[in-house]
């Protein structure tokens, strides 16, 4: 039976009928633990039905679970969700459409908010809107927690733990491999949706950014290593190319964060994909430059919403990828940090090294399903990790990025205790 009491909940999952909604469900059978939690949405029967499916699959009960009735369009149903919940875990994307009322009914509410959101102009507007508000209210408001950005921002964490000494550039790589069946897409709909809007509006950071960023950062010295539109790259020695997903974006507003709050010298931030061959990057490059004119352009904008299977060769779909697809998808993270042994230490965050970088260190960060099973552990995770650890965690609260959330806490271990987790290593150091 149901519960539909008025408990206050440790956690709520809203829009857990979505695609990736019911797969955080699934995970937060086993990620959650004893913590109480319950899921939110605009249909109940949906709900129930979601609880019961993904019951089955973790092989437990969660019948009992309660479920809250919120819509986006309704922020009165929006604000008591939140009053319901000390952390609010976000599932209905596109966030530049739905995400806004949701933010600002967890400052209202004081509840901390976290999503898996890849659009950088969602991210970036939010904290120039609510950054301030959010601090009054010793709320956090942290985007990103999913494939984008989470591996990228902690596995740069990880690396910075164990470089004893001062970074000045970091590369990060991203590899998968995937075994597709001919009959089964790759992403969700939703996941194109977002990923079609956001290239088809980056334009809107040219009038964000001068107001959220209106303090320059010190130019500091060397610049990291300029690298072609394609290369051969030695770390990972694979073909690559820029990555597309706002990885380098939010590395950026972490760096700026923790130099301008902890003193700590930033560091310069590129994000690469990699491919097998050069046959296979070229292709990519060349739809992807299709894809970001196509997108510039509200009818062909259109077009590739309309029919995704058609424009990606059935690689994106309503019904999203099956399960064996997305059990068989493996992704790593290779990320080489760069910069000065400890001994070489400076006294100040703004000095300037006179000899070149002398020390480096490679780091590993891998896992399965990227997109619908390590991302619902993440997302999970660093809602379990401001429950736990809030005390690690910048005092003021705000709109942060992974990277500055969560530098101090423990979310390393978090994210490697779970099935679907994430493995952490180093490569070279």
């Amino acid at each position: 039976m149901l519960r539909m009491t008025k408990e206050k909940l440790d956690v709520i999952i809203f829009g857990a009928t979505g695609f990736t909604g019911k797969y955080t469900v699934f995970e937060a059978a086993s990620v959650l633990g004893n913590l109480r939690w319950g899921i939110a949405g605009r249909n109940q029967a949906k709900l129930q039905s979601i609880l019961e499916e993904m019951g089955a699959k973790a092989k437990q009960n969660l019948m009992d679970t309660p479920i809250v009735i919120a819509d986006v369009g309704n922020e009165a149903s929006l604000l008591a969700m939140a009053q319901r919940c000390r952390v609010l875990v976000n599932c209905c994307g596109p966030y530049r459409f739905f995400g806004e009322p949701v933010v600002r009914a967890c400052i209202e509410a004081g509840t901390h908010h976290v999503d898996v959101t890849g659009e950088t102009q969602f991210m970036e507007s939010m904290q120039l809107k609510y950054h301030a508000k959010a601090q009054e209210r010793n709320t956090y408001i942290v985007s990103g927690c999913g494939f984008d950005s989470i591996p990228s921002e902690i596995g740069i964490l990880y690396a910075e733990k164990n470089f004893d000494g001062t970074i000045n550039s970091v590369e990060t790589y991203l590899k998968t491999v995937r075994k597709r069946s001919p009959k089964s897409a790759g992403i969700h709909y939703g996941t194109w949706e977002s990923l079609i809007h956001a290239i088809g509006h980056l334009h809107e950071l040219k009038d964000i950014r001068p107001k959220l960023f209106s303090e320059k950062l010190p130019k500091f010295q060397p610049k990291a290593q300029r690298r072609p539109p394609i290369f051969k790259s030695e770390v990972v020695d694979r073909v690559c190319l820029p990555f597309p997903g706002p990885d380098s974006a939010v590395a950026a507003r972490t760096q700026r964060f923790r130099y301008q709050f902890e003193r700590k010298r930033p560091a310069q931030v590129n994000s690469f994909v990699a491919f097998g061959s050069w046959i296979e990057a070229i292709i990519v490059g060349f739809m992807a430059i299709v894809y970001g004119i196509m997108a510039q352009f509200s009818f062909t904008r259109k077009l590739l919403l309309d029919y995704p299977r058609l424009f990606t060769f059935g690689f994106v779909s309503h019904e999203g990828p099956s399960e064996i697809v997305m059990n068989n998808t493996h992704f790593s993270f290779t990320i080489k940090a760069l910069g000065w042994a400890k001994s070489s230490n400076l006294a100040e965050p703004t000095d300037q090294y006179k000899d070149a970088p002398n020390k480096s260190v490679v780091v590993k960060v891998s896992g399965t399903n990227p997109g619908y099973g390590a991302t619902c552990v993440a997302l999970l995770s660093t809602a379990v990790t401001i429950l736990k650890e809030s005390d690690k965690m910048p005092s003021t609260g705000g709109v942060l990025t992974p990277g500055a959330a969560f530098a101090k806490t423990s979310i390393i271990e978090e994210l490697q205790k779970h099935e679907h987790g994430l493995k952490f290593e180093v490569l070279n150091k």
